[in-house]
């Protein structure tokens, strides 16, 4: 439970091979937020992943076909893992909403390489901090809604947070073993640097 503990009053936490079967060595934890516009109401989105699935040869970061350049150490061929996504958001959504909204999930991992495989399974979940309260009581509520037309931002936000967060659990995740001394090797720092100079993805 320690490597699962959010420090609270810290707001940090602990991100790459901890947490949800940490010994197993390929649970991956990631996090990443974006912050809208003042005029598009100012809300966060948040999304947490937890990921252990994907077909090394597929993975892409900002675009570049990382899994290519960096084929050694695959830990397997074919893509039989899982992934968790909860998406997390203080703007006002209803239920059918927030469904739209984890649906979005899937074009994030897209970008990253993703195409959610036969063997992968695939949990999304999306809530909203807003409106505390509704559900007390047995008398009638009133509660507050981002029409339909404003959803976009918060779809983009979505997607966007969803692919830095699996590459915020990728590059977290270091060397570790399992049970059996089963190895997963950590995606190498200095290599995937190479790489995105390569692509013109950082300075040289």
């Amino acid at each position: 439970m320690h490597s699962c503990d959010l420090r609270r009053g810290s707001g940090r936490h602990v991100a790459g091979c901890t947490g949800g079967k940490g010994g197993v060595a390929l649970k991956r934890i990631g996090t990443a937020s974006r912050v809208l516009e003042a005029k598009f109401g100012g809300y966060t989105v948040g999304v947490l992943v937890q990921c252990n699935y994907g077909r090394r040869s597929q993975l892409r970061i900002a675009g570049v076909p990382v899994g290519r350049e960096i084929p050694d150490h695959a830990v397997r061929d074919e893509d039989i893992g899982s992934i968790i996504v909860v998406v997390a958001t203080d703007a006002p959504l209803i239920p059918t909403q927030l469904k739209r909204v984890a649906r979005r999930v899937s074009l994030g991992l897209g970008r990253v390489g993703s195409f959610a495989s036969d063997g992968s399974g695939d949990i999304f979940i999306a809530f909203s901090t807003a409106n505390p309260g509704v559900k007390r009581g047995t008398g009638l509520h009133q509660l507050s809604m981002l029409p339909n037309q404003k959803l976009n931002t918060i779809f983009l936000a979505t997607v966007q947070a969803t692919e830095e967060a699996v590459v915020n659990a990728m590059v977290a995740a270091k060397t570790m073993k399992g049970i059996n001394d089963f190895e997963v090797i950590g995606l190498p720092h200095d290599r995937l640097r190479e790489v995105l100079k390569k692509y013109n993805r950082l300075e040289k």
